[in-house]
């Protein structure tokens, strides 16, 4: 008889996803912003590291920059950050949840801040006017 480990324990609710992808974004914006001290015991991996040094020389834009560049355009809390390299350029990608409850990603080059690509529902209910 298998026993399905998931029966015994509780499904997370959105609130603990949202919680953990919160949690996950503030230590992600703590490490590219400059405060790699704080955020080394979560992300000791070299891949961080270089990352911060990026941001450090100029190459990349810290992830300060991106998010309070998409803040001026578009109106919507942070759920997730992820980063991501695509033909050898970094890529952030963003997700905002929007007024109506809509989740848009928004793929933003780490080293110009331009946006390449936004992909969701009712992406102009998030524009700002």
């Amino acid at each position: 008889m298998s026993m399905d480990k998931d029966r015994f324990s509780p499904p997370l609710l959105p609130a603990d996803r949202f919680s953990r992808r919160v949690v996950r974004a503030f230590l992600l914006a703590l490490l590219v912003a400059g405060a790699l001290p704080f955020a080394q015991v979560a992300c000791a991996d070299d891949d961080w590291r270089r990352l911060h040094h990026e941001v450090e020389a100029g190459r990349i834009k810290p992830l300060s920059e991106i998010l309070d560049s998409l803040a001026r355009d578009w109106v919507g809390d942070v759920i997730d950050v992820d980063i991501e390299k695509d033909d050898g350029e970094i890529i952030y990608e963003i997700e905002l949840l929007g007024p109506q409850g809509q989740v848009v990603e928004f793929e933003v080059n780490a080293r110009t801040g331009e946006v390449l690509e936004v992909e969701g529902r009712n992406i102009r209910g998030m524009e700002r006017r």
